[in-house]
């Protein structure tokens, strides 16, 4: 796909942080301890995860302004995942204020770059912040999803699920070749092994399934050699920390 520019970048994260917002401003304390799909997670879980994101992206291009690098989050993986249990138990009120002061760490600091800047290296997944910002549109997007507050992944756009579809690339198994054909759109060919699996449905119900989400609209379907057969078992997600 076509490269998303810095500027249509910040567009898509002020638009996926207000969509965000809009939904955890009507939630109370009750709906904050709803289980999610995540396994083990409420979406208290998903409301710390996303706040500690956009702190540690916004930290991430702080200190590569200044010429440094830093761990994403403090301790690594443990300290992510302590992190995450120490405030998923939050408030409805407390969960808000730490998002709010998450995306107002990231967002200005992002805003504020030239297009140097943007290629300034960061510690996350040995990158740059650009690679930093998609990697917030990204958990901004899925997680909201994740909530299950209206915004499933039916309503992804077709420029996010392409986005999100090459980035997931690297799911699909080493002897397998997946072929991708989203209805009224061009094939995709994912992968490079022998066994060819043809996978046709919705653009929406590809990025979900590759996200490991539920395909909301159910409309996939999977052949080999002309047979039906199941979805692929997909590699774990290739990412350094966030999920």
């Amino acid at each position: 796909m076509t490269e998303i520019s810095t500027e249509q970048l910040m567009d898509r994260l002020g638009a996926a942080a207000d969509a965000l917002s809009r939904k955890v401003a009507t939630m109370g304390d009750d709906d904050i301890r709803t289980a999610t799909e995540l396994p083990g997670w409420t979406r208290g879980h998903v409301l710390a995860h996303v706040s500690n994101v956009a702190g540690a992206v916004g930290r991430q291009a702080e200190y590569a302004l200044r010429g440094e690098t830093i761990e994403f989050y403090d301790g690594g993986q443990g300290g992510r995942t302590q992190a995450i249990e120490m405030a998923a138990g939050h408030s409805a009120a407390e969960h808000k204020a730490n998002l709010e002061a998450g995306l107002q760490r990231v967002l200005p600091v992002l805003a504020g770059l030239s297009d140097e800047q943007w290629k300034l290296p960061i510690s996350y997944r040995d990158g740059d912040i650009y690679g930093g910002g998609l990697a917030l549109w990204r958990e901004l997007v899925i997680h909201l999803a994740d909530l299950n507050v209206g915004r499933g992944p039916e309503t992804w756009s077709k420029e996010f699920c392409l986005y999100l579809i090459s980035f997931l690339a690297d799911r699909v198994p080493a002897d397998t070749r997946l072929k991708l054909l989203p209805l009224g759109l061009e094939p995709m060919t994912l992968g490079v092994g022998e066994n060819t699996v043809s996978v046709q449905g919705m653009l929406t119900d590809m990025a979900a399934w590759l996200a490991g989400r539920t395909p909301t609209m159910g409309s996939l379907r999977a052949e080999a050699a002309a047979d039906s057969v199941e979805l692929p078992t997909l590699l774990p997600w290739p990412s350094a920390l966030p999920k």
